[in-house]
């Protein structure tokens, strides 16, 4: 009996070799898997499934798992306004490991021998698939054919051919990763340090250039609502949603073809070289600004400066393939509990290129004109109040100076 092998497949290159090289040379029964955490269309997820089959697969599935991604992941990313080195939101890092996770969820759950993927030996993602097959499937044997193999893409074509696979082969001048959070855009100018991506490279072109007002609802730290309003004829509108997933697509067709959320995230590797990256991602960076607006109208002093400091941690053990530390969960659990009072309505312009928070209406703004009005005003305290706080605040520091400075 052959030895049973699940790929994780995505119709590529490197994983279409990986099923000839498995099925073929190695005599494995290969199962592939493919895990939709929102970047595929339902004609996409058609077509790469009969392209395994055709290869040779013996099965092939795929896997539903965007809601799981938003519910597990995503939304403590923005509970925790997580964006790596100040600029990325994690967009292909969270992805993976959950691809990942499924994945060795399904070659456990069918009783496989080996698991497989197709990353090569140079990037993050070898790392985070790896970690996680071994975490939940640590019997199993972890097959890595492209970076096992070496091979260059020419190579790759060729082995191909010799099995009869004649497919036209297109190298893209751009690599891209098409996710529900976010876009990356890899090309010549990413394997420099001073060239920006042209406006031909990303995924969505500039169609919009008259700017909308649009208004976010948060309820619990939750999107649930958009309404849009503009200058010109178009109709406005104002959105409910149920589930978030739909209200972060919505606001992706929104913001996108203004082109905002363009950048380049410069970082650590896991495997400790730096790399840098593009990426188009207009609903987490709207989303992760407007939320953090409002959380500094609601949240006091120190909730503020304990999230800033462990959802930077997170955000790192994240992108480094942690996700499933149980250390994690704690987290989740404290960012979680942050959100019972983030509710309420942030402005957002977006204008070509750009966008910028306006403000926010909230029941639990804590910037209320009852207790005084910064720089001018104040109900709640006396002149002599604030003399005797700073006096007793001041007081340690004072008598440091007088000992060791005078």
């Amino acid at each position: 009996m052959s030895q049973k092998v699940v790929l994780a497949f995505s119709g590529g290159l490197d994983t279409s070799l990986c099923v000839k090289y498995l099925s073929e040379d190695r005599g494995m029964e290969v199962h592939s898997v493919l895990v939709d955490t929102g970047g595929f269309s339902d004609a996409e997820l058609v077509a790469i499934e009969e392209r395994a089959y055709s290869l040779g697969v013996k099965s092939h599935v795929t896997i539903a798992k965007t809601d799981d991604y938003y519910q597990q992941c995503l939304k403590f990313l923005v509970f925790g306004n997580v964006l790596k080195n100040n600029t990325y939101p994690l967009s292909v890092s969270a992805e993976r490991i959950f691809q990942a996770i499924a994945a060795a969820e399904y070659a456990r759950n069918i009783g496989a021998s080996a698991i497989a993927h197709g990353s090569t030996g140079a990037g993050n993602d070898q790392v985070r698939f790896d970690m996680a097959f071994r975490i939940i499937a640590p019997d199993a044997e972890i097959i890595t054919p492209i970076r096992d193999l070496k091979l260059s893409r020419e190579a790759e074509i060729e082995y191909l051919k010799s099995k009869g696979v004649e497919q036209e082969w297109h190298k893209a001048t751009y690599s891209i990763n098409k996710g529900l959070w976010g876009t990356s855009v890899g090309g010549k100018e990413t394997l420099t340090s001073d060239q920006f991506l042209p406006d031909s490279a990303w995924p969505t072109q500039v169609t919009k250039s008259e700017p909308e007002t649009i208004t976010l609802t948060f309820q619990y730290g939750e999107i649930k609502g958009i309404a849009t309003s503009s200058n010109s004829s178009q109709q406005d509108s104002n959105e409910t949603f149920a589930n978030p997933v739909d209200a972060i697509r919505r606001l992706t067709e929104l913001a996108g073809p203004f082109g905002i959320g363009r950048d380049i995230h410069v970082g650590d590797t896991i495997i400790g070289i730096k790399g840098r990256v593009g990426f188009e991602a207009p609903a987490p960076l709207i989303l992760i600004k407007a939320h953090h607006a409002l959380e500094k109208h609601v949240l006091a002093k120190w909730q503020l400066y304990w999230k800033d400091q462990l959802a930077n941690w997170y955000g790192t053990m994240l992108h480094e393939g942690q996700f499933m530390d149980p250390v994690m969960r704690n987290i989740e659990t404290f960012l979680a509990d942050t959100q019972s009072h983030v509710s309420g309505k942030v402005h957002v312009l977006l204008a070509p290129y750009r966008f910028q928070v306006l403000g926010i209406e909230s029941d639990h703004d804590l910037m209320s004109s009852a207790f005084g009005s910064y720089g001018e005003m104040n109900n709640a305290w006396t002149g002599d109040d604030v003399r005797g706080f700073s006096k007793v605040a001041s007081n340690q520091v004072m008598i440091y100076e007088k000992i060791n400075n005078q």
